[in-house]
């Protein structure tokens, strides 16, 4: 299914370290959209709820980060090396 996507698209293959950084891309817009959406809440009600999902997004993102961390794909420790990466 992978090559007939790549095929498909014309993109090239779809590697972990190509989906783990979309994924991580995709995570950090929205724990900007969850903190906005919670200063932006009428009720307090609504707050708590999006705080939890705040959380949820956090706890990914950090799960995510970790993975390619230790998979060497993500070195937000050392700029040098990262930007050999890419």
């Amino acid at each position: 299914m992978n090559q007939f996507i790549e095929k498909l698209t014309g993109m090239a293959p779809m590697t972990d370290q190509v989906i783990a950084t979309d994924i991580l891309m995709t995570a950090k817009p929205e724990i900007k959209n969850y903190s906005l959406a919670i200063t932006e809440a009428a009720t307090k009600e609504v707050r708590n709820t999006l705080k939890l999902h705040l959380d949820d997004e956090i706890e990914f993102h950090e799960q995510i980060s970790s993975y390619m961390i230790e998979k060497g794909y993500y070195n937000p420790h050392d700029t040098k090396k990262q930007l050999i990466l890419h």
